[in-house]
């Protein structure tokens, strides 16, 4: 070899003389090589050929070669077989080259090209002569003629911040080194494409030989990504003890594993090459990532942007209690502004039967027919006890018929006092259990869910596959064995937010208490009937919604989106559930239904993923049902949960003379109520409800949208919105005002989510595509270079929906002082 010095040429010629003696066979032949120039022979049975290659490395230099191989012969019985020999491996494969497809599909490639593994000199031993032996060898009983080139590589080593571009191919892999600089501890690789296919593989893997550079192995050794347009991985120092790692670029045979059609059939034409036709041309760029105290700036803007709520809170109630003690010394009747608590200096006389009612209207017994606890038998003001009692039960036993519930709430004007008429413990109790079954479904639910994302972790970190888990590798900051730590930091504001949101809730909770043992006039007979059970269950989802959201973004796919969901149907639904209860407590909805709901709405969520994208059946099922529960729903609103279907259709078969009274009924709350309605109000928003879920229904089976779980998390949205503009603007209409605080938090709600959402659909990943076609849609960080669009998302919907609950919690504080016969029911 030219660049080899002459006592190593002598050498290589005596070594390669004697490997020819000793195994060549007849007509076998020995001879130097020399880089850059391209040989061509023929080999068989009885001929084989051998070369060999030395070239000097310098210490602090790495010296790669690269053999070219190419052979006409088509012949799979009798492939050229070509051996490279070095210091510390051996390296060989055949010509032509075969991969394996999808159903055994085989490609066969006649021109390969590889790089041998390099071997750096070390320091101390100064530069080191490194001898390469080329074996060409065939079982062909003729001749197959052949073609060699090697060749040394000059840009091997890639360079911090400079692109570098290349082509490869399935017989033509290529990987190059790169050395950490001495200030940089975590760097980023960013390789892009024009083209999408063919199909992909990036890998990082450790300075080991053999490289594994081919489609059937680049997946046993170090991390991987399949790649279309785009591809990322973010490598740190401390994962490499050498501070140097070899990136692997290697073209797949199909393109199935990236989305890709998967060629019918090549059944006659077994033969055919595959060389010029899956060439890709691509760039790689490798960046410093972020400094460690990236990482704690963030931490800091996250907890104190959320603190920040705390402050806030902490000077309205400052606010609030400096008014409330002025109000207070200048000796006049002074509601509570702004927290729904009334203080009075006039106590109950002993002829109000505090334990009766809450309404206006002054009972002596219950519906039960019993004579409820008061003060005078012994029952503490405002405490709770327990009782069998079904408090929403189909009979009144009251003497008076005008107390009958059918009575009252088929009346076509009805106040506050008509629809809060059942014992006030009884009804506490009955919504307290909102809260206690939400903690066991959270316990129940989050302790499998955070022991299965650990796995997907453990196993995303041991197999280095990350094509498992869908996260935004653009801006995915690993910390410890947490491969995206910004998507989970930034779900810190549903914690902080909804924990101070049980402290509001607490606070006014244990004002209305003390305002209770005061025997307080406006809080037993004014305002709206203050149970805060509900309100609770309200900020535990919130907290359990970042919570299952961080367990989600650990490892983002296909099998665990519904623990980023599950929690916003029922942050959703309870709302919902919280706006009706305001006007309507004695018949609002129980905890177990509610719940079996939510249980409902889920198991069709999971049920919309697996077989909603390509099957007709299910969405003309759930068509059908979303349709008549919107009915089902309608009539039990309409009619104020008097209309009882079961007992109709009970009546229906055991009296046959009832179908003609049953006509009348249909025709007279159907036909005729829907051209005169009795209840007007509630018909115009049932109407428009209506509508706009057979919008959805119409349009979930005309388009079938992939993304069920926020089809049906649109449902949910749409309808609170809807019930919310309606209990608004019925609130303007009744005259009714808005104070400071509920009006502030209408805007800013109004405001964030109009932000949020922005941010919600700037879609940085989606698990129902394939990884790589999911990586296309990665994007770089927007903020503080650690969060992405999706924390940013996170960050403002946890505030969004933290002002959302103050609405509910405070939007009819200005009825404290209004009498609840006096207070619309809509």
């Amino acid at each position: 070899a030219a660049a080899a010095p002459g006592a190593l040429l002598c050498a290589l010629l005596c070594a390669a003389a004697a490997a020819a003696a000793a195994g060549g066979g007849p007509g076998g032949s020995a001879e130097p090589g020399a880089f850059g120039r391209l040989y061509r022979g023929a080999v068989s049975i009885n001929a084989e050929r051998l070369y060999g290659f030395a070239y000097r490395s310098q210490p602090g230099q790495v010296d790669a070669v690269r053999v070219y191989v190419n052979s006409s012969s088509e012949n799979l019985q009798y492939p050229v077989l070509f051996v490279v020999r070095q210091q510390k491996g051996v390296l060989s494969w055949q010509v032509p080259l075969i991969f394996r497809g999808l159903y055994q599909r085989t490609y066969n490639y006649q021109e390969v090209s590889r790089t041998l593994c390099p071997s750096e000199p070390t320091p101390e031993t100064g530069p080191s002569d490194q001898i390469i032996f080329v074996d060409v060898a065939s079982m062909a009983p003729f001749n197959i003629t052949y073609e060699l080139l090697v060749t040394r590589l000059e840009n091997f080593q890639l360079e911090t911040n400079k692109a570098f571009n290349f082509t490869a191919s399935p017989s033509q892999p290529q990987y190059f080194l790169y050395k950490f600089p001495q200030d940089v501890d975590s760097v980023i690789i960013k390789v892009v494409s024009d083209a999408a296919y063919p199909c992909s593989v990036v890998s990082v893997q450790d300075i080991v030989c053999p490289v594994y550079d081919l489609d059937h192995n680049v997946e046993f050794n170090g991390v991987y990504q399949s790649m279309t347009k785009q591809a990322a991985i973010t490598v740190q120092r401390k994962d490499f003890p050498g501070e140097q790692f070899f990136v692997v670029f290697v073209i797949k045979p199909e393109d199935y594993a990236c989305g890709g059609s998967v060629p019918s059939s090549i059944h006659g034409n077994v033969n055919r090459t595959w060389n010029l036709q899956r060439t890709k041309n691509l760039q790689v760029t490798i960046e410093p990532s972020i400094k460690k105290s990236v990482y704690v700036q963030a931490m800091f803007f996250s907890f104190l942007s959320f603190l920040s709520f705390y402050l806030g809170s902490v000077v309205v109630a400052f606010v609030h209690y400096i008014r409330v003690r002025r109000k207070a010394s200048a000796g006049r009747l002074s509601p509570e502004d702004g927290s729904g608590i009334m203080t009075s200096s006039h106590p109950i006389t002993a002829s109000t039967p505090e334990g009766s009612s809450y309404g206006a209207i002054d009972e002596s017994s219950s519906s039960g027919g019993r004579q409820l606890a008061s003060p005078e038998h012994g029952v503490p003001p405002g405490s709770d006890t327990d009782s069998s009692v079904e408090e929403d039960s189909d009979f009144d036993t009251m003497p008076e018929i005008e107390s009958d519930k059918n009575v009252i709430r088929t009346k076509v004007f009805l106040y506050l006092s008509d629809l809060s008429r059942k014992d006030r413990r009884i009804v506490s109790k009955k919504y307290k259990i909102y809260f206690w079954n939400i903690i066991t479904i959270a316990v129940f639910y989050a302790l499998p869910v955070i022991q299965l994302v650990i796995t997907y972790q453990t196993v995303v970190n041991v197999t280095g596959n990350q094509d498992i888990c869908y996260y935004n590798f653009l801006c995915a900051h690993p910390l410890g064995v947490l491969s995206a730590f910004n998507n989970i930091l930034s779900n810190v504001g549903h914690l902080l937010l909804g924990f101070l949101f049980l402290l509001i809730v607490l606070r006014r909770n244990v004002l209305h208490r003390r305002a209770m043992e005061r025997k307080d006039i406006y809080t037993l007979e004014y305002g709206i009937p203050k149970h805060f059970g509900l309100f609770y269950a309200m900020g535990i989802a919130l907290i359990m919604e970042g919570v299952l959201s961080a367990c989600y973004h650990v490892c983002p796919n296909y099998s665990n989106f519904q623990f980023d969901t599950s929690f916003m149907y029922m942050i959703a639904g309870l709302c919902m559930l919280k706006l009706y209860q305001t006007r309507h407590p004695d018949i609002n909805a129980s905890a177990y239904s509610a719940y079996a709901s939510f249980a409902v709405v889920i198991c069709l969520a999971v049920l919309g993923v697996v077989f909603g994208k390509n099957d007709m059946w299910f969405w003309v099922i759930f068509s059908m049902i979303h349709v008549l529960a919107s009915l089902a729903l309608s009539t039990q609103i309409y009619y104020m949960g008097r209309f009882k279907i079961g007992n109709f259709l009970s009546l229906s078969l055991t009296d046959l003379g009832i179908f003609r009274r049953a006509a009348m009924v249909l025709y007279t709350d159907c036909i005729q109520q829907c051209s005169r309605p009795m209840y007007m109000d509630r018909m115009v928003l049932l109407i428009v409800g209506n509508l706009v879920n057979w919008s959805f229904a119409i349009f979930g089976l005309v388009y079938r949208p992939r993304d069920f779980a926020s089809y049906i998390l649109g449902i949910f949205i749409c309808n609170l919105l809807l019930y919310l503009a309606f209990y608004i603007i019925m609130k303007l209409r009744s005259s009714e005002k808005l104070l400071p605080i509920p009006l502030f938090c209408i805007v800013a709600t109004a405001v964030v989510w109009a932000a949020a959402l922005y941010f919600f659909f700037q879609n940085l990943s989606s698990w129902e595509e394939t990884p790589a076609e999911s990586r296309e849609k990665n994007r770089p960080c927007i903020l503080l270079d650690f969060f992405d669009d999706h924390d940013v998302w996170h960050f403002l919907s946890a505030a969004a929906l933290f002002f959302s609950f103050l609405v509910l919690l405070t939007l009819d504080d200005d009825l404290d002082t209004v009498r609840r016969d006096k207070i619309p029911v809509f």
